[in-house]
């Protein structure tokens, strides 16, 4: 069973930046897919963003610009930077990855963004 651990979470005010980083139990390398998903309660999880094996990135077209999703296999890690932070993207932030068709997830991690 592998293991997601989302971080890098907290408090940020309106326009500023913050950077999560989700590390796995195992080796990424073999990794078909990570992602990065947010859901605030009572909506719908939400796609953010995607890294391939390959390294191809994709992202849900509101997000674009404004995050940035990378992996470190050497480190087992994922990467989402986020700038221009807005209220709206109060939620929190869940990591999800596998290899077809196992698909696991973090436990969250929540970015509040507020003055």
């Amino acid at each position: 069973q592998v293991q997601l651990v989302e971080s890098g979470g907290g408090l940020v005010q309106p326009g500023g930046s913050l950077s999560l980083s989700c590390t796995a139990s195992d080796s990424i390398a073999s990794f078909d897919f990570m992602r990065w998903f947010r859901q605030v309660p009572g909506k719908q999880r939400e796609f953010i963003a995607s890294i391939a094996k390959t390294g191809t990135t994709n992202y849900a077209n509101s997000m674009k610009g404004r995050f940035t999703i990378s992996r470190d296999n050497t480190k087992n890690t994922m990467n989402l930077q986020m700038k221009s932070l807005k209220p709206e993207d109060t939620a929190t932030y869940y990591c999800n990855a596998g290899r077809v068709p196992y698909s696991y997830w973090g436990q969250g991690t929540q970015v509040t963004v507020s003055s």
